[in-house]
């Protein structure tokens, strides 16, 4: 398939691309616009939010309320001996200890519950936008940068949402409330303690302008840690066939190395950071203890009193600490909210328009006309031909012209890079022609919608993909209701029943990863036998034999013709050996159609096909044969 996603890569090695996927454009500590929209993930759980909220506040009151408790028993029962009074007091307190206990884990509970559906709910939405996203996008994007998106992005959003929102509204209620009982209490002694708080506010400043870049940082690492890990895991075959252990080790240590440094970064500034509260936490007592030791030496203020003073204002800075810690989480909530809404709001290139129908009984007629398509890059715009001068588009297929009869087999054979790949995607409206239409029965594919269209497509790729599970789930995979019989059937057709059944646990066998456990030819026997099954009216296959031995080659073959019985089909070709009997055969060359005929009249015509005949045939026997 000829593919360019953009001049930005061109050049780069595959670590490269990892890491230019990774890192982000910086934005705002803040965005409202973002905020507002990740609050929308809660609006159904607003009664549990609002119970939330509402234990939330009581355990606010209740924290409140067991210093001013302290301060009541102290003056007014312990100085004056009253026992009884005392023992009141203790029982209130020990029964707001009690209240806040049961208050934060009813809260604790529901903000977990409400976090796990919110995560739930976010990673389903993506995986069905990944899904509705045309492949023009997964061509163009790192799938392991895409994994970090929908794991680790939407993990700090959710901590945000569930944790993170209630919390920094009770800090934010718990300082004010501190700050009221306080002044009510000794208006001079409070404002003495809180003369610390031009020191907190300033170190707060701070911390909060480099944080803002370094928790940036942390997520954009981690994604290319996640993107170069998928690929190298992905090309791990690759990699030790060329022995490149060493340099991909290389590779990834730099890729971790850097994302080490920007955590490091990160933490060691909330490590400079919290030690700093804690200080001016002790300056703050020691405030209390020095002038409010004096008030009560000079009988201006009560013993209680300062023992309050002293309860509040190691509370004050407790939250103070937390919100700072809630504030690396709002940077990494916002960095990874932006990323993740730019993905949920990529639309889709190929989209069903509004008054598309459903696609009737198909009845075999393709019809190609005029169309010109060109690639799009990763931000969506056309790649550049600059070569001519100009930024027109650089088409990998221009101005094709081609009919398909009902039930005709046409093959597309070409050299590599040619667009027969492209052509037959733009039938399965994998992506959409940028001029021109693609018919199927006379019916422009863009007036239908794209489901009903390729339910009645079937394609048998080059590379036989098989999905995790059994053989038998890989083959009713078009028809997952299909029964064992009918999944029978469809690998005899497929030649595939005889090595299925001689497996240890038949069509129960597990497909492992990359389906390692079944040959290359084994793979596209279960594939041929998914598309049988599928019983399609339209059929791509793009040469289903190019990787198999001859004996594997033949099977194929028969099941092939089998398979095309009555259906109109797209063969893709490599070796022209496998296509000299194809209804018709449209050589393509540079995007276009340069030929068309059967085997013996383009033979005749001494053409591009003839060329590509010799070499792969002529060129390759003995010269007294040649001769």
């Amino acid at each position: 398939m000829s593919f360019s996603i953009g001049t930005s890569s061109a050049g780069m090695g595959p670590g490269q691309m990892v890491r230019s996927f990774g890192q982000e454009v910086e934005g705002r500590a803040f965005d409202r616009r973002i905020a507002l929209r990740l609050l929308g993930f809660l609006r159904p759980h607003w009664r549990r939010m609002t119970v939330a909220f509402a234990l939330m506040l009581l355990t606010t009151a209740l924290s409140l309320a067991t210093p001013y408790l302290v301060k009541v028993a102290i003056d007014q029962y312990i100085a004056r001996g009253d026992e009884t009074g005392l023992a009141g007091v203790a029982l209130l307190t020990a029964g707001a200890f009690v209240g806040i206990y049961l208050t934060t884990a009813g809260q604790q509970y529901l903000l977990s519950w409400v976090g796990q559906q919110v995560l739930a709910t976010l990673r389903a939405q993506l995986f069905r936008h990944l899904q509705d996203l045309s492949l023009s996008y997964h061509d163009t994007h790192i799938v392991g940068v895409t994994i970090s998106r929908v794991i680790n992005d939407v993990a700090v959003i959710n901590e945000l949402l569930s944790q993170g929102l209630l919390t920094i509204v009770g800090d934010a209620l718990v300082l004010a409330g501190i700050v009221v009982v306080m002044l009510s209490m000794s208006p001079r002694l409070a404002l003495l303690t809180f003369s610390v708080l031009p020191i907190m506010v300033l170190a707060t400043w701070l911390f909060a302008r480099r944080a803002q870049v370094a928790y940036r940082q942390t997520r954009a690492r981690i994604a290319a840690v996640v993107g170069d890990l998928a690929e190298d895991i992905a090309g791990m075959r690759v990699i030790q066939a060329f022995a490149q252990e060493d340099a991909t080790r290389e590779r990834f240590d730099t890729v971790n190395q850097a994302n080490r440094d920007a955590n490091v970064a990160a933490m060691s500034l909330s490590l400079a950071f919290l030690p700093a509260v804690e200080f001016l936490g002790m300056l703050a007592t020691g405030i209390v203890l020095w002038f409010g030791g004096l008030a009560v030496a000079r009988d201006e203020l009560t013993l209680g009193v300062v023992v309050a003073f002293l309860a509040y204002v190691s509370r004050f800075f407790q939250p103070i600490q937390e919100l700072s810690r809630l504030y690396t989480t709002l940077q990494a909530a916002m960095a990874g909210g932006e990323r993740v809404l730019a993905l949920l709001d990529t639309p889709p290139q190929v989209q069903d328009q509004p008054d598309a129908v459903e696609m009737p009984p198909i009845a075999g007629l393709v019809e190609l006309r005029d169309v010109t398509f060109a690639y799009r890059s990763a931000d969506g715009s056309s790649g550049a031909d600059h070569s001519s001068g100009t930024d027109e588009p650089a088409a990998a297929v221009r101005d094709v012209n081609l009919t398909i009869a009902p039930g005709q087999t046409v093959a597309l054979v070409g050299p590599t890079g040619a667009g027969k790949t492209t052509i037959a995607n733009l039938v399965a409206r994998f992506y959409e022609v940028s001029e021109g239409a693609v018919l199927v029965d006379g019916i422009d594919v863009r007036q239908v919608t794209q489901r009903s269209l390729r339910r009645q497509m079937g394609l048998v790729p080059q590379d036989p993909f098989l999905f995790s599970g059994t053989i038998a789930d890989n083959i009713r995979f078009g028809r997952p209701d299909a029964p064992d019989d009918i999944v029978e059937e469809a690998a005899r057709i497929a030649n595939a029943h005889a090595f299925i059944v001689a497996l240890p646990d038949g069509y129960a066998t597990r497909v492992l990863e990359g389906g390692v456990n079944l040959s290359v030819g084994q793979r596209q026997l279960v594939c041929i036998a998914r598309a049988v099954l599928a019983d399609p009216r339209l059929l791509i296959l793009d040469e289903a034999t190019s990787s198999v031995d001859t004996v594997t080659e033949v099977l194929i073959q028969e099941a092939l013709a089998r398979l095309l019985t009555g259906r109109t089909a797209i063969v893709i070709a490599h070796r022209l050996g496998t296509v000299r009997h194809a209804d018709l055969i449209c050589v393509v060359d540079n995007g276009r159609i340069v030929e068309q005929g059967r085997h013996e009249e383009l033979l005749a015509q001494g053409g591009v096909y003839h060329t590509l005949y010799e070499r792969q045939f002529v060129a390759a026997m003995p010269g007294p044969a040649r001769a």
